[in-house]
């Protein structure tokens, strides 16, 4: 059931936020909805292969999503963080991740420690959420087409034909 958005407050919390942590509490239980979640817009899965994602790059992506709290406090994971937490090398992390900079679908930020020492990398993924974007809107529109073309053969009269017995 989808959450109504309400003006009421408890707290200073809406009760809409209220409402939806109730109803993901119910589904996934309580323990893992406390012990965190991170919201994931459907398209990147369902358009996976179109964006040309294999497994290992989705799977990377879903992890550094993990760490992405707010819009502007970009993720920073270590490689060896996510190898680990994915089963595969760092040098895989390392290289999928190159790929998906050079294809504009997140940026890699240096960042350096005095001493020109190297610390993790900054993953900014605001170019993916604008690659998302536009299949997004393509998907709403096919759905909206869908329930356009459904409605109207829902509210056609049809006759139904009659055979004539001779």
């Amino acid at each position: 059931p989808a959450v109504s958005a309400t003006t009421a407050t408890i707290s200073g919390t809406t009760t809409a936020k209220a409402d939806s942590k109730k109803i993901s509490e119910a589904k996934w239980g309580k323990a893992n909805i406390a012990a965190g979640w991170t919201c994931i817009p459907n398209i990147l899965i369902r358009r996976q292969k179109t964006l040309g994602l294999d497994s290992i790059d989705l799977n990377i992506l879903l992890h550094l999503l993990t760490y992405w709290w707010e819009d502007e406090n970009h993720p920073h994971p270590s490689k060896d963080t996510l190898a680990k937490a994915i089963g595969i090398s760092p040098s895989t992390v390392q290289r999928r991740i190159r790929q998906m900079h050079a294809g504009g679908l997140l940026k890699r930020v240096e960042r350096r420690r005095e001493g020109n020492r190297s610390e993790t990398n900054l993953y900014d993924l605001t170019p993916l959420r604008a690659i998302l974007e536009p299949h997004a809107e393509l998907e709403l529109a096919e759905r909206k087409a869908g329930y356009a073309g459904r409605r109207e053969r829902m509210t056609k009269v049809t006759k139904v034909p009659t055979s004539t017995s001779v």
